[in-house]
């Protein structure tokens, strides 16, 4: 049975390209999703890619991802990284594992951009190489999804 691999974004990550630029690079999100719908189709997996601005409806996408049987998530919660534990109880309850996922490194950002709520969750995080963090992710995930044995049992945080 194929995985779905569901690349959800947060928000203000419609806006790619023309958003602080040097911050986060000149693609776009639909270039992004596009390439690592390819991407994910060639592996042989089935993708799909949600956005928005709306926490809730973010929570109320990951609540469907509870019906799907074999499913990963690439997820960048854009600034909700930092304040929403509304959205990590979203990935909790439908025990959703995911990769965290993001173009700056947080790290260097300093202040409340420091602090994840989704880092201990996560299977892995690859942030601060612009775009390619998403293809980086994707990497990883597919590799876990073929070696799950690879990873340390605390990165799936005892998702299936």
């Amino acid at each position: 049975m194929e995985t779905l691999i569901t690349v959800i974004n947060g928000p203000n990550l419609n806006l790619l390209g023309t958003r602080e630029p040097e911050l986060y690079g000149t693609e776009s999100l639909d270039s992004i999703v596009a390439r690592l719908t390819r991407r994910i189709h060639e592996a042989g997996h089935r993708s799909s890619h949600f956005q928005s601005n709306s926490e809730g409806a973010i929570i109320d996408h990951i609540h469907t991802l509870g019906a799907e049987r074999k499913r990963i998530a690439l997820l960048n919660p854009g600034a909700f990284t930092h304040t929403s534990l509304a959205l990590r109880d979203a990935v909790l309850a439908v025990r959703l594992p995911f990769i965290e996922v993001h173009l700056s490194n947080p790290a260097q950002r300093g202040g409340i951009r420091t602090h994840s709520y989704f880092t201990d969750l996560a299977i892995g995080l690859v942030s601060g190489f612009g775009p390619l963090s998403y293809d980086l992710a994707l990497d990883a995930a597919l590799h876990f999804l073929h070696h799950p044995s690879s990873f340390p049992r605390e990165a799936s945080h005892g998702h299936p």
